[in-house]
Parts: structure tokens; sequence; C-alpha cells
């Protein structure tokens, strides 16, 4: 679909060249002028089928499955996302990154001792041992991957997830606890790397081992020993 001249997010009074189609304006347009009920409606849509995916091999989900678990008619489907089906995935997808940081919190927003990264380490194996093999951030991504957005929704959320740890390495620095000489960047890039190997390890397993290795593994660096 050819590119339109369209209103910035940033600068909605002042146009300029964007690769939005003209049915993201749409989209947008749409979003910015929901209601409290309207944006309650769509948000149910979304929380919906992000549980529908976090079932146990749920497939290709489809706009039917999702009324059906929502309990919404295909025009509320598309008024909410205009674009159709995959406007509401990536909204899914969005969704479903953003709970990756939330399950981990306040412990990963904490990290400024060692019991402290002792229950974010916790907590990171309890979430993917309840999660088990099933991964719908995973399964949201085949479905979308070509979709406008898409790659932005995994890089945003491996971007914040990195950036805590950082933070937490750098306060430990600053306390005294971790060898200065240590760049919180490279070993926080090392933390999520070595989580993500883990879960696709338990996906093919079913086991937390990996991933618990991996952990105690950096966590262990970090101490010096």
């Amino acid at each position: 679909m050819a590119t339109v001249r369209s209103r910035s997010l940033a600068d909605p009074a002042g146009y300029h060249d964007s690769s939005w189609t003209g049915r993201s304006i749409i989209a947008y347009r749409c979003h910015m002028a929901l209601t409290a009920k309207g944006r309650a409606t769509r948000q149910r849509i979304i929380e919906g089928a992000a549980h529908y995916l976090r079932g146990d091999d749920p497939g290709e989900v489809t706009l039917d499955d999702i009324r059906a678990i929502t309990g919404t008619s295909k025009s509320q489907i598309f008024h909410y996302f205009p674009a159709g089906k995959e406007e509401l995935l990536l909204a899914v997808a969005r969704h479903e990154s953003q709970r990756v940081v939330d399950d981990q919190q306040p412990h990963l927003s904490r990290l400024t001792s060692w019991a402290a990264w002792n229950r974010w380490r916790d907590a990171v194996v309890a979430r993917y041992r309840a999660q088990g093999r099933n991964c719908p951030l995973g399964a949201l991504m085949a479905q979308v991957g070509g979709t406008p957005g898409a790659a932005e929704v995994v890089t945003t959320l491996l971007a914040q997830w990195q950036a805590h740890v950082g933070q937490g390495i750098t306060a430990m620095q600053a306390a005294g606890l971790v060898r200065p000489e240590l760049d919180p960047d490279r070993v926080s890039a090392a933390f999520i790397a070595g989580i993500q190997g883990g879960v696709q390890v338990l996906r093919s397993t079913g086991s937390t081992w990996h991933l618990e290795a991996t952990l105690d593994a950096l966590i262990d660096h970090l101490r010096g020993v």
C-alpha cells in the first residue's frame, strides 16, 4: 500500500512524510477518540485474546476465536481495531511484552542487594516455570512478524529489560558490591541473552534447569565468585 502524508504522533498538528498506511491513520484517530468505556472495551478484547494465547497450544488465533472469548461482535472488533486481525494481534503483543517486565516487578527495579538479585532470579524462574512450553509472545510474533511495528515490540522489550538489569549492576557498583571494571551494558546484555536461551531450552524440554543455571552463573560472575 502506498505511503501517505500523515499527522505525527508527537505533533498531531503538523504533517510529515511517514510510512503510515491509510488504515494506520484510521486506527490512530479511532484510538484517540475512544471514551473511557471504549478504552475499557478495547482493553478487554486485548486481555481476552492474550488469555487465550496463554492456553495450551492455542494455534493460530482467528477473529472468530476472539469474538467468542470476549463476547464481542465483529463490528465491535473492527471499531476498535479498524485494520483488523493484524492490528489487534499487534496490540496483544505489546500487552504481552509489557507483562514480561511487569511479572518481574518489583524485584527488577530494586536490584540493590544480593538478596534482591536472588528474589529477582526466583521471580524470573517462577514466571517461566508457570508459562511452561508455551510462549504467548512468540506465538503472536509468528503471526504478525511481517506487520509494521512488530519487530519494534521485541526490541523495545529487550531494551527495557536490559536497562533495568544494567541499572541494578550500576547500583551495586556504586555500593561497592560489584567490581567497578565490569561493563554494566555488556553484563546486562549477557543476562538477557542467557534468559532467552534458557527459555528456549525450557520450551523444548519442559525443564527450567538451564535457565536456573544461567542466572546462577551470571549472578556468581557479578559476585566475583
